[in-house]
Parts: structure tokens; sequence; C-alpha cells
């Protein structure tokens, strides 16, 4: 019978959200599995979610990590997309059932048993454990191959924070056209990357923000066109109407109120954040304006963005950490003080 794989990595016990060393197993490599060793995890703000239990669901002792990297240690029987000492990621998911319409289409992420990659039940019982950690097993079909030309630091927020503006704004149509004006709420790990994938698509790009500090990254840093205080109520009273689409990556409390009349006639607005809750006026949604969700993207979308990237050199700016700063890390993501991604270091400082 086979065995588990051992792992050592860092988890919380309890609602403190205090990490620390942890050994633990993962479930046995099975004939479609690969197991690689983490190089590097970026720290998305789903850890301080899941760390400090704000949705009541933490099932300690949890070990965090979604935009995983590393390189491959073993391939299972079945298993021809991965050989040893290829580069495979792993993001927010890590398996569906595989064959209802949302799997056959692509769309594997939007499956109603798919899989997060920490906090939920595996398929032999154990707790899916994260990227703070240094292996990893998952079903191949699950698993990204790293394009040559990004390297493993900058590929790892790709696979959260990248595929999850990407995804929407394809789907909207904001790659297939160009010249038109795209709004981005919020300048994260996210909003970063929405920046700058609309610049890449050819877009005039304005970044929403109520806080002006942030007006020299965005502009001077990241390349947007415009930067706009939402606390000014004459400059939202100028903008009304001006933009086609938004992307929403806030994920504190915020007023859509002020937001939805910048749309124009036809005009929508993503949410990719995940706010406690939202409340706006029904007569703002009139003018043929539309609001939708959105969350990480499906696995030959998260491969195709992956190399969108690598060819047009669309990079996260990010802080490489040791895993041993990872409380400090995400107590500064809680207060935004980080342009703009954390990224640890596995390989070089998880032994």
């Amino acid at each position: 019978m086979a065995t588990g794989v051992e792992c050592v990595g860092w988890a919380a016990r309890d609602q403190s959200g205090v990490l620390s060393r942890h050994e633990f197993s993962r479930r046995a490599i099975g004939d479609d599995d690969i197991c690689f060793k983490i190089t590097h995890c970026g720290i998305c703000y789903a850890e301080a979610v899941w760390l400090f239990n704000k949705h009541g669901d933490t099932k300690y002792p949890i070990v965090p990590g979604h935009e995983i990297v590393g390189v491959v240690a073993e391939v299972g029987s079945n298993v021809t997309r991965f050989k040893v000492g290829d580069r495979a990621g792993v993001g927010a998911y890590c398996r569906s059932c595989g064959s209802c319409d949302d799997c056959d289409n692509g769309m594997e992420n939007y499956c109603h048993k798919s899989l997060l990659t920490y906090n939920y039940e595996d398929i032999d019982g154990t707790i899916t454990k994260g990227g703070f950690s240094n292996k990893m097993v998952v079903h191949s079909r699950y698993a990204f191959q790293i394009p040559d030309k990004l390297s493993s630091s900058d590929a790892a927020p790709l696979l959260c924070a990248g595929i999850t503006v990407y995804s929407p704004m394809k789907r909207y149509g904001m790659i297939s056209q160009t010249g038109k004006h795209l709004g981005v709420i919020g300048l994260g790990g996210l909003g970063h990357m929405a920046v700058k994938f609309g610049k890449a698509f050819g877009h005039k790009v304005t970044v929403l923000s109520t806080s002006p500090g942030k007006k020299e990254d965005a502009l001077t840093l990241l390349g947007a066109d415009e930067f706009l205080v939402t606390k000014d109520p004459q400059a939202l009273h100028a903008a009304e109407k001006s933009i086609d689409w938004i992307i929403d990556t806030a994920a504190g409390k915020h007023d859509l109120n002020l937001y939805l009349p910048l749309l124009k006639t036809g005009g929508h607005l993503v949410m990719v954040g995940v706010p406690p809750s939202h409340e706006f006026a029904p007569h703002l949604m009139l003018p043929m304006r539309s609001i939708s969700g959105s969350s990480t993207g499906g696995c030959k979308e998260i491969e195709e963005m992956l190399q969108f990237c690598a060819d047009k050199k669309i990079l996260p700016n990010i802080e490489i950490v040791p895993i041993d700063y990872a409380n400090t890390a995400i107590q500064r993501m809680i207060k935004s003080d980080v342009t703009f991604r954390f990224v640890i270091d596995i390989a070089s400082s998880l032994k």
C-alpha cells in the first residue's frame, strides 16, 4: 500500500493566525498525480481570511498558500504532461469532478466539486494543505507548466492574482477589443495586475482609489493613464459615463453607488474581491449596466495566461521574503504595505 508524502510547512493552529513550523503528511502519490518540491509561494489576501477564520470554516492546523511553483520530483504512471525536473504550478484549486458541464467547458474552477488547494477535504479524507510547505501532491490536470521565460518567483502570483483578473477580462471582451476604457478599483495584488493587463490589451486605464498616496505607483510604476480619488465628488461627477468596464478588486466594504455611474451605457462591473457585503441603488443599473462576479480561471485559461505573460513580459511587482517572515508579511499585506505581492522563497528558507 502506498504511503503518504512526509512534509514540513508553516501552519496556524488557532484563530490567532500565527504561523509556525509544522510537520504533516500529504496523500500518497496516485497514478495521475505529480509530486513537486515547492520553491516559491505567493501570499494572497485569502490567507488573511482563512488563517483568522473569517468565514467560520477554518480547519486547524491550516497550511496556507495557493500561488505555488516548484520542480517535479515524481510522476504517476499515467502522467504524460510532466517529467521529473519540469517546473509546475498550482493555483487556488487542485481538483474538480472532471465530467460536469463546467469541467467539460474548461471552467473547472466553477465545478460543484471543485477542491480548494488548502482547507478542504481531499479524496483520501485528509485536509488539503497549501504552499507554505516543501512538497505538493496534485492531480496533473490541475498543475500548470511554467514557461521558460517566466521565473518561478514571478510565476507564483500569476496563479491567483494574475488569472483572477485575466479570466473576466477575456470573458467580457477586453482582450479582443482595443482602445476602450478600463477602471480598476483597488491597487493591491489583483489590482496592479489588472492595470498591467489593461495596458497590454491596448486600453486606457484609470485606477479608482480612496488613497491619494497610491497615485505615484499607479501612474509612474504601473503606467496607468489616470488616477481618480473616489473621495472627490467633483472628480466622480466629471468621470460619469466614461468607463467601459470596471474590475473591482477591493476586499473591504465599499459603496458601489460611487462607481456604477462611471460606467457607460451597457458598461460592466466585475467583482473579483470578496467584501463582506454590497448594496447599490437599482436605478443606477437602468442604463443597461451589469454586475457580475468571477473567481480564478479554468485550467487551459491559466496556461494561456501564463504564456501570454511570458511572451509579453507582463510580470507582477513582488517582494521576496523568507518563510520566517510570513507572519510579518501577512500583517503588512493586511495594511496594504507591500508593492504589490509578497512571494516566499521556500527553497532557500524552509529547511
